[in-house]
């Protein structure tokens, strides 16, 4: 079963909308205007990306990857209530055990390609279980216990981009300039997603505007029977007046 790059690459980066959803539905987060447009323009970056790559076409490898992405956006959205009360390493360390259990029927033949695998296999496969995936899910559970599911997840439209830079500098591979546009803008889309509109807090009841001063405050003055003149004004309290006033 075999899905193409492009296609695959799209599919994968709809997985923060998924998360998003589920988040608004079930954990009451607001889909702001921002979040709405955002998402949709880092999306559109991601797939003029994909669109780049290579030939795109849907079959049924191409169902099992979304059906992957609809299960990383369920994952992002579950893990949100259970980081009010373990770490982001618990969270990842049980979800990598459930994992682990899962893909224990395939164990007999991953052992038998392991001792088979070169070196130069091998490597990479460590890099990509301790950075990516036990770093990454670490670090991911920081950032979505501290963020909004939207915040949080939005920042996985940089992935295309990223991937690109990293291919520019490990493997030589230089960037289409379609591509690059598309990182544009799926960069423009996570900017937006995370920007937050500021306005200003609504008046109190009864709050007087700036530089009013409080009628109860306000204190009569009298004036003795048949003098209209005002008292003298105080004396000078600053240093330089007194000093102005102080005799040679």
């Amino acid at each position: 079963m075999h899905v193409p790059a492009g296609t695959a690459s799209l599919l994968v980066t709809v997985a923060p909308v998924f998360s998003v959803l589920l988040a608004t539905a079930f954990l009451g987060e607001a889909l702001t205007r921002n979040t709405a447009l955002g998402s949709l323009i880092a999306l559109a970056g991601a797939a003029l990306i994909a669109l780049a790559g290579g030939s795109t076409r849907l079959s049924a490898g191409a169902l099992v990857v979304l059906a992957a992405a609809l299960v990383q956006g369920v994952y992002h959205f579950a893990t949100k209530p259970l980081l009010k009360r373990y770490t982001g390493l618990e969270v990842a360390c049980y979800a990598m055990w459930a994992g682990t259990l899962f893909l224990l029927p395939l164990a007999p033949d991953a052992l038998h390609g392991l001792t088979r695998a070169p070196a130069s296999a091998v490597g990479p496969a460590v890099y990509l279980g301790l950075l990516p995936s036990a770093l990454g899910f670490v670090t991911w559970g920081y950032a979505v216990s501290r963020y909004t599911v939207a915040g949080a997840t939005g920042a996985l439209y940089l992935v295309p981009p990223v991937a690109l830079a990293v291919a520019f500098v490990w493997l030589g591979e230089t960037p289409r300039p379609i591509e690059l546009i598309g990182g544009l803008i799926s960069i423009t889309g996570v900017v937006l997603i995370n920007r937050r509109l500021t306005r200003s807090p609504p008046a109190r009841p009864g709050a007087r505007p700036v530089g009013t001063a409080d009628p109860d405050d306000l204190q009569e003055v009298t004036y003795p029977e048949g003098d209209v003149t005002p008292p003298a004004p105080p004396p000078p309290t600053s240093t330089a007046a007194r000093s102005a006033c102080r005799p040679g």
